[in-house]
């Protein structure tokens, strides 16, 4: 038997594509990483609160699937999904205004999944998206490993500037919008009705299709319930509406959906067959069992409560906490809170000092396409509860220096 001897100077591997070296990680997900500590009051993450979790209901599903249709459940599925969940899920957006079929919905792993698919779907390198500015995170990710070029529309506490939107549309065109419009990610800002109008409008007139990203609309505190985009005159077939049921039923489930156009849909079909051939089919199961089982509405209407409670004990404390001149908003739902301190503050600069006091929160700088505004941070207040809201906001004045 010949051994063969290994070079003495082996060539190096090839390289690693270059969209993983121009695109970074997530600064979240790094800061969950350093602030996992107990004793650590976390404001950074987009977590929903364990304690409120439907643990009981949830688990019943999951045994009724397993005992009942095993072979079915631990079986592959289709990639567009389980017929029982896409039909709940049809049946709870046309209640809502949007009337769909099942046939509408790919179901995937998790809204994030969906955005993916629409990436590869739609963009090829080169393409322009627009986005919301500031805007959320992994929306800026996906586009960038497309090889998209992203810039921003102006915005302010409504969210797009139709008028802005116009004329960067005629100016640019680009290929699609990205929006989150209810509770936003990262501001919590809501889009009122008129601008959403407005902005169906806008991709009517100039060929743009819309992704309009819901992920916190069912986690309304006050205030009436706004329609989608996807439902104004002239979005009917350029729309694509995402859902989650991550924040409102359980984020380890990984259970999220598209509802688009055939064409648009069928394209996602195939980038998902590529991607993970179809979502796990127990937890589609069982997502449909909790459905027919529980309401899930009066679920969502008890975390909405004790997260309202969140936020108002946030609110209470904020005066004392940011320096004199600095703003936020009162999000009326959702998870986030946007704050922005006096020019001279750079959150991210200040982030380490704070982390030494036990408590952390995002920096804004990440969220911007364009020029970040250094001085803006993120605030989730629906992981602690108001007692450790309070506790972790006085910890944040001090490494504030407040």
């Amino acid at each position: 038997m010949t051994v063969t001897e290994p070079a003495p100077n082996p060539a190096p591997v090839p390289p690693l594509a270059a969209r993983t070296r121009s695109i970074g990680g997530s600064p979240v997900r790094d800061i969950l990483a350093v602030t996992a500590r107990p004793e650590v009051v976390n404001f950074a993450g987009g977590l929903p609160a364990p304690e409120l979790f439907d643990t009981d209901g949830i688990a019943h599903a999951y045994r009724a699937v397993l005992a009942e249709a095993p072979a079915q459940a631990l079986q592959y599925s289709t990639t567009e999904g389980e017929p029982a969940l896409r039909t709940a899920l049809a049946a709870r957006t046309t209640a809502r205004g949007l009337t769909t079929d099942p046939d509408d919905i790919l179901v995937t792993t998790g809204s994030q999944q969906a955005l993916s698919l629409l990436a590869t779907a739609l963009l090829e390198p080169g393409d322009t998206v627009l986005v919301e500015n500031p805007c959320y995170l992994a929306a800026l990710q996906a586009f960038g490993f497309a090889g998209a070029r992203i810039l921003p529309v102006p915005s302010d506490a409504d969210g797009v500037d139709p008028e802005a939107l116009e004329e960067l549309v005629a100016r640019e065109h680009p290929k699609l919008l990205y929006t989150v419009p209810t509770f936003q990610n990262p501001t919590g800002r809501t889009m009122p009705a008129a601008r959403r109008a407005a902005v169906a409008a806008v991709a009517a007139r100039h060929g743009l299709w819309i992704i309009e990203d819901d992920p916190y609309g069912e986690l309304r505190f006050e205030g009436e319930r706004l329609p989608w985009i996807a439902s104004y005159p002239g979005a009917e077939d350029r729309a694509v509406l995402l859902g989650s049921f991550s924040k409102v039923m359980a984020p380890g489930m990984r259970l999220g959906w598209l509802r688009a156009p055939a064409e648009l849909r069928r394209a996602c079909v195939i980038a998902k067959q590529a991607a993970d051939l179809h979502t796990p089919t127990v937890n589609q199961l069982a997502a449909a069992r909790y459905l027919a089982d529980n309401d899930l509405d009066a679920h969502i209407a008890r975390v909405a409560a004790a997260y309202r409670d969140r936020r108002d004990a946030m609110l209470a404390a904020l005066p004392a906490t940011l320096p004199q001149g600095s703003t936020w908003n009162h999000p009326e739902g959702g998870m986030f809170l946007w704050a922005r301190l006096p020019d001279a503050y750079d959150t991210t600069a200040l982030l380490p000092r704070v982390v030494e006091h036990n408590v952390a929160y995002v920096p804004g700088a990440p969220f911007y396409a364009g020029d970040p505004d250094r001085s803006t941070l993120r605030l989730c207040f629906v992981t602690p509860t108001p007692d450790e809201i309070t506790e972790g906001l006085g910890r944040l004045a001090e490494g504030l220096g407040i």
